[in-house]
């Protein structure tokens, strides 16, 4: 059986960017993360993922880099989730980035990347 888990929304901040005062002062950065299990529907922590572990990883993995692309920070996250377990059999990250530079008011700049095929 294969179900999906979605954290959507994972505050952190770092020091990504492409300009010094990023790089510099850094800025809030939100993670959502959608993966699929494939693992038997028993009601034990051990026959899923955690959603907790993977929120520390996806933490873990956004401090401890620094990028100056939010596609080089979404790639890293997607390759840390994707093998996290061997249960995981797709992952799709978006990292948000709110208070992007630019002087044009938006109300999100994010990317996306994936791995593995979803299934219903």
């Amino acid at each position: 059986m294969r179900y999906n888990i979605e954290l959507k929304g994972l505050e952190v901040f770092a020091y990504h960017g492409v300009l010094q005062h990023e790089q510099d002062f850094g800025q809030t950065f939100l993670i959502d993360c959608l993966y699929q299990v494939e693992a038997d529907a028993e009601d034990q922590l051990t026959a899923t993922v955690s959603y907790a572990a993977v929120a520390d990883l996806l933490h873990v993995t956004a401090t401890s880099n620094r990028f100056d692309l939010i596609e080089s920070l979404a790639s890293a996250c997607l390759a840390a989730v994707s093998n996290l377990d061997s249960k995981i059999a797709a992952v799709k990250i978006t990292v948000h980035k709110p208070q992007a530079p630019m002087e044009h008011k938006f109300a999100d700049v994010s990317v996306s990347v994936q791995s593995g095929r979803f299934e219903n």
